[in-house]
C-alpha cells in the first residue's frame, strides 16, 4: 500500500512538473513564434494603441545591451504613432510604416494628355522573345498600362482632389510616412514628365492628414555622389522646415532626414563614401545636410558595398518574393543579422502582389497572385518575424507593376478584363495595412519591454 501511495505521489509530481514546464514555455515564446495568432486581418476589438512608446533614448537603453547603436524611428519626436480623435473616427497613424508613392500620372483634363497610363509595352532584350509578344503602347481610358483599374480612373497626380483622396486613403491605412519617388527639377523618368514642382502640393496635402514625407531618390541620368550632394542640399533647403518633412530619431538622439536611394548599386561604393563617410572629399556627415541614407539591396554582394559606401541602412523594395536576393523573404533573417552586426537599419519591403505584364508582357514568371490578401499577409508576417524598426510598403500606387494598395474596382472593356479585389471591397488592402500596422506596433512594444 505504501509503495502504491509513493508511486501515486511521484506520478502527481511529474504531472505537475509537466504542466508547469508547459506554461513557462508558452510564456517565453518569441512574438514571431506565435505570430500566426496575430496575423493581419484579425480584429482587436476595442483596442487603440494610445499608450506612448518609450522615448527613443529610453528604447535604446533598453535594447542597447543586445544591439548597440541601433536606430529607433521617429518623426521629429519621440513617438512612432499619433492618435486622432475626431467626430467620425478614432485611430492611430504609425510613423514606422512607410509607403512608396508615385507622382508620374497625367490625364487630358489636367495635363492635356495621358501620362504613364499610356506606357509603352517594354520589349524583351532578346529579339526572339520580343517578337512573340505584343508591342506598342496603351490607349487610355479603356486600355491602361495596368492589370488593375483605379477607382479614381486614369487620374492626374496634379489634380488637387486626387491628392486629397490619396492622403485620406493613406491615413486610413495608418501608414505615417509617404516615400515620394523624386527626380531633380526638370528631370523625369523615361516615360514621364518632370514633377518636382508638384512636391509642395504633396507636402501640404500630407500635412493636412498628419502624414510625413520622405524622399525616394531615383537613378536619373547623370546621378553621381556629387550630384546627390546638390540634391540633398536642395531638398533640405526647400522642404526641411515644412511640417510634413520626415525626420528619423536615432538611438543617439539625433533627428535627421531619411532618404531612400533607389538602384544605389549603380554608383560604386568608393564614390558613395566620398559623400557618406566622415573622411569623404565632399562629405555631408556632421553638416546641416546630414541624414539617414538607406540603400537598395538586390544581390547579396550589395550588402558589403552598402556598408563600404557609408550608408545607414538597407531596404529591399521589390514586392515579388524570390525576384531578387533582397526581396526573398527567406533571406531577411540573414540580412537583418548582417545589419545588426554592422550598425545598419534593415527595412524590409512588403507588397500585396506583383504583376507587371501590362508593361512587360514577357515577365509572367515574376507575377505573384494576391490570393485575396493572403500573399500580402504572408509578406507582412515575414517582415515582422525579423523585428524591424521600420517597414516599407511597395506600394500605394505603382499601378504598372500591380503592387498598389490604392482602391481598385472591377472593369471590363471590349478588349480588356482587369483584375480586381473581389470578393473584397476596393479598400481591402488599406484595411489589411491598418490592422497589420496596429499589430506591428503592439509587437514592437513587447520587444522594447
Amino acid at each position: 500500500m505504501t509503495r502504491l501511495r509513493r508511486k501515486a505521489l511521484v506520478a502527481l509530481f511529474l504531472f505537475t512538473l509537466f504542466i508547469f514546464g508547459t506554461m513557462m514555455g508558452l510564456r517565453t515564446l518569441k512574438p514571431s513564434d506565435g505570430f500566426s495568432d496575430l496575423a493581419p486581418g484579425m480584429d482587436f476589438p476595442g483596442e487603440r494603441w494610445e499608450r506612448r512608446r518609450p522615448d527613443a533614448g529610453d528604447a535604446a537603453a533598453a535594447a542597447g545591451a543586445a544591439s548597440p547603436g541601433q536606430f529607433h524611428p521617429g518623426a521629429g519626436g519621440s513617438d512612432t504613432k499619433v492618435v486622432f480623435s475626431r467626430s467620425d473616427r478614432d485611430y492611430s497613424i504609425f510613423y514606422d510604416v512607410h509607403i512608396f508613392y508615385y507622382l508620374w500620372y497625367g490625364s487630358p483634363a489636367v495635363d492635356s494628355k495621358y501620362i504613364h497610363w499610356d506606357h509603352v509595352l517594354v520589349p524583351h532584350w532578346d529579339p526572339k522573345i520580343a517578337a512573340s509578344h505584343a508591342q506598342g503602347r496603351h490607349a487610355p481610358p479603356e486600355d491602361l498600362a495596368s492589370s488593375f483599374y483605379p477607382e479614381l480612373g486614369p487620374y492626374s497626380s496634379r489634380d488637387p482632389a486626387v491628392l486629397e483622396a490619396h492622403m485620406a486613403q493613406i491615413e486610413a491605412a495608418a501608414a505615417g510616412v509617404l516615400v515620394l519617388s523624386w527626380y531633380p527639377p526638370g528631370v523625369a523618368d523615361d516615360h514621364g514628365e518632370p514633377t518636382e514642382d508638384l512636391v509642395p502640393a504633396v507636402m501640404d496635402a500630407a500635412h493636412r492628414h498628419s502624414i510625413k514625407v520622405a524622399f525616394h531618390i531615383q537613378p536619373y541620368k547623370g546621378r553621381t555622389d556629387q550630384s546627390m550632394h546638390d540634391n540633398i542640399k536642395y531638398i533640405i533647403d526647400k522642404y526641411g522646415k515644412h511640417g510634413a518633412f520626415y525626420r528619423f530619431r536615432s538611438s543617439t538622439g539625433q533627428v535627421l532626414p531619411l532618404f531612400y536611394v533607389y538602384d544605389s548599386y549603380l554608383t560604386p561604393p568608393e564614390s558613395w563614401a566620398e559623400l557618406l563617410t566622415t573622411k569623404g572629399s565632399h562629405t555631408i556627415r556632421g553638416t546641416p545636410y546630414d541624414g539617414v541614407f538607406v540603400a537598395l539591396i538586390v544581390e547579396e554582394r550589395h550588402k558589403l558595398d552598402i556598408l563600404a559606401g557609408g550608408f545607414d541602412g538597407i531596404y529591399t523594395y521589390f514586392a515579388s518574393n524570390g525576384f531578387s536576393f533582397g526581396s526573398s523573404h527567406q533571406n531577411w533573417k540573414a540580412i537583418k543579422s548582417f545589419c545588426d552586426s554592422s550598425n545598419l537599419l534593415f527595412i524590409p519591403s512588403v507588397g500585396p502582389g506583383y504583376v507587371d505584364t501590362a508593361v512587360r508582357p514577357w515577365n509572367n514568371h515574376n507575377t505573384r497572385n494576391r490570393v485575396n490578401g493572403r500573399y500580402y499577409e504572408t509578406s507582412l508576417q515575414a517582415a515582422l518575424s525579423v523585428r524591424p524598426e521600420v517597414v516599407t510598403i511597395t506600394s500605394f500606387n505603382q499601378w504598372h507593376e500591380g503592387t498598389q494598395i490604392e482602391k481598385a474596382v472591377p472593369k471590363k472593356t471590349a478588349t480588356r478584363l482587369y483584375l480586381d479585389y473581389q470578393p473584397n471591397r476596393p479598400d481591402h488592402y488599406l484595411e489589411i495595412t491598418r490592422q497589420w500596422a496596429e499589430t506591428f506596433n503592439k509587437e514592437k512594444d513587447k520587444w522594447l519591454m
